[in-house]
């Protein structure tokens, strides 16, 4: 018997009576990688835009602003345009508008980023306890608050004091700007992170941004020399920030001198 025939008897008698293959395999042989399969695309080849229709009426809102604020020639035609601009939620949210406060020809320009529940109650920035602080803050160095003008990034509350979004600020920064261009300050002076970042178009912390002066260049081309410090809720939260927060003041008092 040959070996072949000897093989095809083992096969038999082990039971295999069918092949399942026309040519022999060599198991040692690496089979070839298979092929990859491409989905198939969509029937109807649909494409997500990539500007979402909440984007769409964010980006318009904020052109609406702009526009408003070329027209504006006073604080009092900006204060009433803010009052009956409806481009951002949180005006449906809270219970007033709060603009700007203080001399509309004030050397010192201060800026919080959102009015709290005393400010949204009363309708006037920085009356709680932190603008309590803020108005002896001012004191030290020889200001009174009402020869300022203080203001926030935000005229309108944020539900439960939370942090604004991005489509929020960016919406009511036109406002802002317009407020700084209108007052004409010789000096910005910025309180807290979320405010500097904003108007300073930057992501530093406040301890980087606090201790020197940043010019600021209004849409006129005016440069106006701005410093920023911490925040007065955050001093009434970390008293041990008070020195560096005076010193800042002092900072801010000599520059007020030599302008």
């Amino acid at each position: 018997m040959s070996d072949i025939e000897s093989i095809i008897e083992w096969y038999l008698l082990s039971g295999v009576e069918d092949f399942c293959a026309d040519e022999p395999m060599n198991a040692l042989h690496t089979a070839d990688s298979p092929k990859t399969i491409k989905p198939a695309a969509p029937e109807n080849n649909a494409v997500r835009p990539a500007i979402t229709p909440l984007s769409q009426i964010n980006m318009a809102a904020c052109r609406n602003a702009e526009e408003l604020c070329r027209k504006a020639q006073t604080l009092d035609d900006l204060k009433a345009m803010v009052e009956s601009f409806e481009g951002c939620p949180l005006k449906f949210s809270a219970n007033s508008t709060v603009f700007g406060y203080g001399n509309p020809q004030a050397e010192v320009f201060i800026i919080g980023e959102a009015p709290g529940s005393d400010e949204d109650r009363v309708g006037e920035p920085f009356v709680g306890r932190s603008g309590q602080l803020l108005t002896k803050m001012l004191q030290t160095i020889g200001l009174d608050r009402h020869d300022c003008y203080i203001t926030n990034v935000l005229p309108w509350r944020p539900p439960g004091n939370r942090t604004p979004t991005d489509e929020e600020v960016v919406t009511c920064l036109p406002f802002l700007k317009k407020q700084i261009e209108l007052v004409s300050p010789k000096i910005i002076f910025i309180l807290g992170r979320s405010a500097a970042n904003t108007l300073l178009d930057n992501s530093e912390n406040i301890s980087s941004l606090r201790g020197h002066f940043i010019d600021y260049t209004t849409e006129t081309g005016k440069v106006i020399p701005t410093l920023s410090s911490f925040h007065p809720a955050y001093l009434l939260r970390t008293t041990s920030q008070k020195a560096k927060s005076w010193s800042d003041l002092l900072r801010l008092k000599r520059k007020l001198e030599e302008i």
